[in-house]
Order: C-alpha cells, then sequence, then structure tokens
C-alpha cells in the first residue's frame, strides 16, 4: 500500500475557534444547510460526534457519489484540531483503502484564523492514480467548502460565537 500525502491551506478573517465550531464540531448541521445542491443530509450512524463516531454524508441524487463515511479519530477542542477518515463510500471503490485528514486551525494576527488540512491517500496494492489530478480535485472540493463557511460565518457573526 502506498500514501500520497499533500497539505491544503487556507486563511480567513473568521474567529478561529468560530470556524473550527462551524467545520468540524457543527458541519453535520450547517453543510445540508448550506450546499442543499449537493448534500442531502449528514447524520451520525455510530456515536454523537465524539472519537470513534461515524458520520454518513448522503449526496443528492446525480451526483457522482451517493454517500460518504467518516470516522472522527481525534478532536482536541483546545488546539483547535482534528483527524478523521474517510471508510466507505464510491471514491475507495477498489483503489483506496481510506483517506486520513488531519485539521488544525491557527489565530492569525489579524484576529482571522489559518487552516491547514493534511490529507492522505492510503492506495491498495497495485493501483495508479493521477497524483496531481487528486491534488487538485482534493484542493477544490476543500476550498469550495471552506469558501462556503467562510460566507456564512461572515454574514451571520453570532452563528457561532
Amino acid at each position: 500500500m502506498g500514501v500520497i500525502s499533500f497539505t491544503v491551506e487556507f486563511t480567513t478573517l473568521v474567529d478561529t475557534a468560530e470556524f473550527f465550531r462551524a467545520f468540524v464540531l457543527d458541519s453535520h448541521n450547517l453543510i445540508p444547510k448550506l450546499m442543499p445542491e449537493s448534500v442531502k443530509s449528514v447524520h451520525f450512524v455510530e456515536g454523537d460526534g465524539g472519537v470513534g463516531s461515524i458520520k454518513q454524508t448522503n449526496y443528492v441524487c446525480g451526483d457522482q457519489v451517493k454517500y460518504l463515511k467518516h470516522r472522527i479519530d481525534a478532536i482536541d477542542e483546545e488546539a483547535l484540531a482534528c483527524k478523521y477518515s474517510l471508510i466507505e463510500g464510491e471514491l475507495l471503490v477498489d483503489k483506496l483503502e481510506f483517506i486520513a485528514y488531519d485539521v488544525k486551525f491557527e489565530a492569525s494576527d489579524n484576529g482571522g484564523c489559518g487552516c491547514k488540512i493534511t490529507i492522505d491517500y492510503h492506495i491498495k496494492d497495485g493501483v495508479q492514480f493521477n497524483i496531481e489530478k487528486i491534488k487538485n480535485s482534493s484542493k477544490d472540493k476543500a476550498i469550495e467548502l471552506f469558501k462556503v463557511i467562510e460566507k456564512y460565518l461572515s454574514e451571520n457573526p453570532l452563528g457561532y460565537a
């Protein structure tokens, strides 16, 4: 098994703790509201949102992906960091064992925050991947999600304060 690893970084003027709460702790409620054209629902199929919980995201019919399941591997509310893994869904099929995400938020001097997401694709033996295509696709999806949450928090400053 091989691993393709890369990092995506973002910055925003939104408060660090506020963005962490929206992006990590309440994404199961927020994402379906903000992206109804692509995300039908998000719910926990195991656990209540803590470490070990499994969250299923169901996508609107017609998309390439019908659902994805993520396992929460670690949450550190003091350090504003989390780790989770994509463990089931069409993105894995016969090519990937799993995808691991390591997310960290840090305050910036301007009152906003920076977010660093390290993504590790754990590839099944013998499978070849176009690394640049994976990086670009993952970065595009991460940026889209980040921008949607950023816009919401900017327009609703008391939503996660």
